[in-house]
């Protein structure tokens, strides 16, 4: 079994590696040496360290298949700031046969320029309904930013998609990602595929899903169990005395 829309990413053999810091992050030199990553699931994470590339390469995927790299919509195109990598040049997508009906890329930290976007368009007088009624009715900006995303993931999100999320945990409580893990288990029986970016140990253990631990040196695929975030979740909740001990014992 291979992903709905997107099967497998991999790198063209031309590029400029001295025309962009991208280009020397550890996920270029590891896709290159893997010759690529395989989607086996429904759901993909890509986890691991700050500074490994999971942001720039969720990015360059959602760009390659048509997102805005600030996120949105299939038809979003405001551009607030020209901040993407050229990764996406250089990115190669292998599709499925089926192309997606819906589809969504949420970044947290440009979700505001989006919602903003959406402010925008529905102040244009039109024939058709506000696009904020496609959101649950209610102006993104009236929410928290908690409850946006939720509003987003249950109303927005129909099935039949490709939704890539950029550490959708960013805004959500742990019961808000729980509601995510629901609606994520909901639309992958409606056809979808998640692509998600994430460091949290609760959407991680979403069953079935594969989990791309990215380092310095591999892009590594990684149980659950065996997942950093999983371990040292574990083992503070199991004793958070000890490892608060441990943690300030030099700081007095």
């Amino acid at each position: 079994m291979t992903g709905e829309y997107i099967q497998k990413i991999f790198l063209s053999g031309s590029f400029d590696e001295n025309s962009s810091y991208v280009y020397s992050l550890p996920v270029i030199k590891n896709l290159i040496r893997m010759r690529g990553i395989t989607l086996n699931r429904d759901v993909t994470f890509f986890a691991g360290e700050n500074g490994t590339g999971k942001s720039t390469l969720l990015e360059a995927i959602a760009a390659a298949y048509g997102f805005n790299p600030e996120g949105g919509g299939w038809n979003f195109n405001f551009s607030t700031y020209r901040s993407h990598s050229p990764l996406c040049d250089s990115l190669r997508l292998w599709k499925g046969a089926r192309s997606p009906s819906d589809g969504f890329f949420l970044r947290a930290e440009s979700f505001y320029n989006a919602a903003s976007y959406i402010e925008e368009l529905d102040g244009i007088p039109a024939f058709s309904p506000p696009i904020k009624y496609s959101y649950g009715g209610k102006s993104l900006h009236e929410q928290s930013h908690g409850e946006s995303f939720l509003a987003l993931i249950l109303n927005r999100f129909g099935g039949n998609g490709l939704y890539i999320l950029d550490e959708p945990e960013a805004a959500l409580s742990p019961s808000g990602q729980f509601t995510l893990l629901s609606q994520i288990g909901n639309l992958v029986k409606k056809r979808s595929q998640f692509i998600i970016a994430t460091h949290s140990p609760i959407l991680l253990a979403y069953p079935d899903a594969d989990i791309f631990v990215l380092s310095e040196d591999d892009i590594r695929l990684t149980p659950y169990e065996e997942t950093e975030h999983y371990v040292l979740t574990r083992e503070f909740l199991n004793n958070p005395r000890k490892i608060l001990k441990h943690l300030l014992q030099d700081q007095d």
